[in-house]
């Protein structure tokens, strides 16, 4: 792990000083060998898929662990994508001029080596590498076992693209083990080699990382996002945003896991929305006045409050107004994503200003919450830390910067 650790700071050196048009063609041949390679690449994703079957995974686990011929597509069509979007690194972000002369410019640069620690999505390992890669970085990505087989097979396909690009392999470097002391050694920072560390998993390994990392660390622990039906909301349009918040996919970070309706339209927006919920295949579980819309609800518990299902069940209950919607978010949320549904612009201004969270959207599907839909191409993650980094983690949020000076001879008295 150590030499891993040297060989991605020496590969660094040399994507820091990369010509974008060097970057951008390197992502394009990675591109083109993940498409070369879809055949290899599908049934290395068949037998890790087969083995977490034959384990007895969870049908999210599974879901998050599956490709097939159109998500391998969308692969590599967000690597593609990545090399159509402005180079963040040697971006002029301020400049001014001191009485004495100096004239001061602060610059983009790139962070240095990022290592990536995540489990079952295999796609991580494209999107996170392309990423680094374009903002200057090498990665150090540690894919979990389950989808170890997949990982690997894509690294290969990255190796091949680096290399025709004339790029150094060990740019994009994925952990050669399942042993998981290897997690142990990226969270010491490899001697220095690491600069920042992003975790995408499950509640224990985001955890692990954020209490036992040495170097920085980009993450969300738990993604318990809010939808707020508010009393000025347009029926249709509420049915339309819980429905696709909760259900379009149930095992992403951005699924709504719970709903609030004001009490205000509790009496015309609750019973059609927990029975379109219900409908649609999703376990609500709700306080009594929930249960009183339907007999079908299942009593809600202290418990599902915090609760970060991914899967398609949803807790509810109805508040009285903004003030005591906003203190449910905060009491019970993750400052991930919550979402207000409203005509009343005053409240949703108040919602969007007050609700502490990477994410808060006015009258749009807590889904949103994705680096690709906000158009920053692929994402590294989501962070919920209020250093540095917020929010979908893209190209920018993988920069640092430094201060370039220009005088004409000054010297300090």
């Amino acid at each position: 792990m150590l030499d891993l650790g040297r060989r991605a700071r020496a590969a660094a050196r040399a994507l820091a000083l990369a010509s974008t048009e060097t970057k951008n063609a390197a992502l394009l041949a990675i591109a083109a060998a993940i498409r070369e390679r879809a055949p290899a690449i599908l049934a290395a994703n068949a037998e890790d898929v087969a083995e977490a079957t034959a384990r007895g995974q969870t049908a999210a686990f599974l879901d998050r662990l599956a490709l097939d011929a159109r998500r391998l597509e969308a692969v590599a069509a967000a690597v593609e994508s990545i090399a159509g979007l402005p180079d963040p690194v040697g971006r002029s972000l301020a400049r001014f001029e001191r009485p004495n002369g100096l004239a001061i410019e602060r610059v983009a640069t790139p962070l240095g080596v990022v290592g990536v620690i995540f489990e079952s999505r295999p796609n991580v390992t494209a999107d996170a590498g392309a990423l680094c890669l374009k903002a200057g970085n090498a990665a150090i990505l540690r894919a979990g076992s389950d989808s170890f087989r997949t990982s690997s097979a894509l690294a290969a396909a990255m190796a091949e693209g680096l290399a025709r690009a004339g790029l150094p392999a060990d740019a994009i470097q994925l952990v050669p083990t399942r042993d998981r002391d290897a997690v142990g050694a990226m969270l010491t920072g490899l001697n220095g080699a690491i600069d920042v560390i992003v975790p995408r998993g499950g509640k224990s390994l985001v955890a692990r990382v954020q209490a036992d990392a040495r170097v920085p660390v980009f993450a969300h622990l738990e993604g318990v996002c809010h939808v707020y039906v508010h009393a000025d909301a347009d029926l249709a349009m509420a049915r339309e945003i819980v429905l696709n918040a909760k259900m379009r996919r149930t095992s992403v970070c951005g699924a709504a896991e719970t709903l609030l309706v004001d009490r205000a339209c509790a009496a015309t927006h609750l019973k059609p929305l927990v029975a379109m919920l219900i409908g649609a295949g999703c376990e609500v579980r709700g306080d009594a006045a929930v249960q009183g819309a339907d007999p079908r609800v299942v009593p809600a518990t202290t418990e599902d409050w915090p609760a970060e299902y991914g899967a398609p069940i949803i807790a509810a209950a109805v508040v009285d107004g903004l003030d005591a919607a906003i203190a449910h978010v905060e009491r019970w949320g993750s400052h991930h994503t919550d979402a207000i549904v409203t005509a009343n612009e005053a409240a949703a201004a108040r919602f969007l200003a007050e609700v502490d969270s990477a994410i808060v959207l006015h009258n749009a599907s807590t889904q949103f919450a994705d680096g690709g839909e906000f158009g920053f191409g692929a994402e590294i993650g989501i962070a919920t830390g209020r250093m540095h980094a917020r929010g979908p983690v893209g190209l920018e949020q993988l920069t640092s910067f430094n201060y370039r000076i220009r005088g004409t001879g000054q010297t300090r008295p």
